[in-house]
């Protein structure tokens, strides 16, 4: 009797591939958001619980994406879901549109566990805070250029979406990058007045910094970039340095590291006190969220007392005083605070944070002895919760030295494993939750074996 054959990777997405085609006659190419797509079509999904996805055609997956790191305790966790319907049926409606007291109670938890901070602003994404944050830094020092570092992502605006990725050709030297639009659309304003850095590069940086002190603001960092390559400790601590002699604010953008590498972000680990931190992902428990935290003397910007408002007619703007204007009607939303709280609650108590770092450093291990068993030099970067997998066998700093990592065989690995039930969009980093199992670890090195051994023949 003939072997039955197995169905191939699309055959098992036929119904995803289906909705897709729909959803592009009214959706710019079926997604609303870009990094939602991947070739030849992105998965479209059903349900998620714990750790698993279930897309439109049934399949299941071991979920590593984790909504780009937003699920720290996993899809659906009872705890949020009950702090959440709590909320909304026991205080009547789903916001306020005025304060509440979870927002205090937010910002007193970000004020105890980020050491950058001591007043909260919240917003509604990673890249609302971003942008708050580089506007509120110009306003502070009276001075418009930012600084920025090649390969460091802070959300698609005009004057961030900049040398992220940019083509080894249009980039420059490495020690003087060069700034490169990473989208049609974006302003010539914003190319001028951004400056980039190279990252893990003290010395190249330290001269770009002193050339253009007078007409910066700010420095905008991930301090670690796409959530796994690290900035080296004594980089990182003259930096620090470095900006409060040229008064540069410095600015941390933990919207991937805070609460996925330690509670109290990257800073904790560090032991670098920024000026200014971006938060959102974690802290919205799977809601949309952002938050700026900083410095007192800061963030006192924000405050509307003895300033104009700008958005109602006939009101007294006899002030001089210039207006830093900040607003957002969803901004500290109660489902969302609710949601946040109650993820943290769970990151505190019964060692959870520390039973999946550990899980995931033991899943780094295994995975970098498995491809090395099959002839594959891989590193397995990142730090707690999120890593990333790098064909290579060079030391990986910054964009250009991981640009030079074996990218096309990582992509035929991951789309081996989307065939076996492993989660993740090709090429993107993992992230860990409370709701993987040892069990899921263990099918997770199974597959990566299986699929080493499909794409290594």
């Amino acid at each position: 009797m003939a072997k039955t054959q197995e169905p191939t990777l699309a055959e098992k997405l036929k119904t995803s591939y289906e909705l897709h085609q729909e959803a592009a006659k009214v959706i710019p190419g079926g997604v609303t958001a870009n990094i939602k797509y991947f070739t030849p079509h992105p998965i479209v999904m059903e349900e998620g619980h714990g750790s698993r996805l279930y897309d439109a055609d049934g399949n299941e997956y071991i979920d590593y994406l984790m909504c780009y790191g937003a699920l720290m305790t996993g899809h659906g966790h009872p705890e949020v879901f009950a702090a959440v319907t709590e909320q909304m049926y026991s205080k009547g409606t789903t916001i306020f549109g005025t304060p509440h007291r979870l927002e205090t109670l937010m910002a007193k938890k970000l004020v105890s566990l980020y050491r950058g901070i001591e007043q909260v602003r919240f917003c509604n994404s990673g890249m609302e805070a971003t942008m708050l944050a580089t506007r509120l830094a110009a306003a502070y020092t009276g001075k418009k250029k930012l600084a920025k570092f090649e390969g460091h992502y802070h959300g698609g605006y005009d004057q961030v979406l900049l040398s992220v990725n940019p083509a080894e050709a249009l980039a420059g030297e490495s020690e003087e990058p060069l700034t490169v639009p990473e989208s049609t659309g974006v302003s010539d304003y914003c190319v001028e007045n951004t400056i980039i850095l190279p990252f893990n590069n003290y010395p190249a940086a330290e001269k770009i910094l002193r050339k253009h002190a007078a007409e910066l603001s700010a420095v905008i960092m991930e301090p670690i970039q796409g959530g796994f390559i690290p900035a080296e400790q004594q980089f990182m601590e003259k930096l620090r340095r470095l900006t409060e002699e040229l008064d540069i604010l410095l600015i941390f953008d933990e919207v991937k590291t805070g609460f996925r590498v330690a509670l109290g972000g990257a800073q904790e680990i560090y032991g670098v006190t920024p000026d200014l931190t971006t938060l959102g992902k974690v802290l919205g428990g799977g809601f949309p969220v952002g938050a700026l935290g900083g410095k007192r003397e800061i963030m006192e910007h924000c405050s509307p007392g003895a300033s104009k408002d700008i958005l109602t007619a006939g009101d007294d703007n006899g002030n001089k005083r210039e207006a830093f204007f900040h607003s957002g009607t969803y901004n500290g939303h109660p489902t969302t605070l609710a949601a946040g709280l109650a993820t943290i609650k769970l990151l505190e108590t019964h060692d959870n944070m520390m039973q999946v770092f550990q899980k995931t450093a033991y899943l780094k291990q295994e995975l970098e002895k498995l491809y090395y068993s099959y002839g594959v030099p891989m590193q397995a970067m990142g730090e707690g919760s999120i890593f990333n997998i790098v064909i290579t066998d060079k030391n990986i700093t910054n964009l250009r030295e991981m640009n030079c990592s074996n990218t096309a065989l990582r992509k035929k690995i991951d789309y081996e494993l989307l065939d076996l039930g492993i989660y993740s969009k090709p090429l993107n980093r993992y992230s860990v939750s409370t709701a993987h199992s040892e069990a899921d670890i263990e099918n997770t090195l199974r597959a990566h074996e299986q699929a080493l051994q499909r794409v290594m023949k």
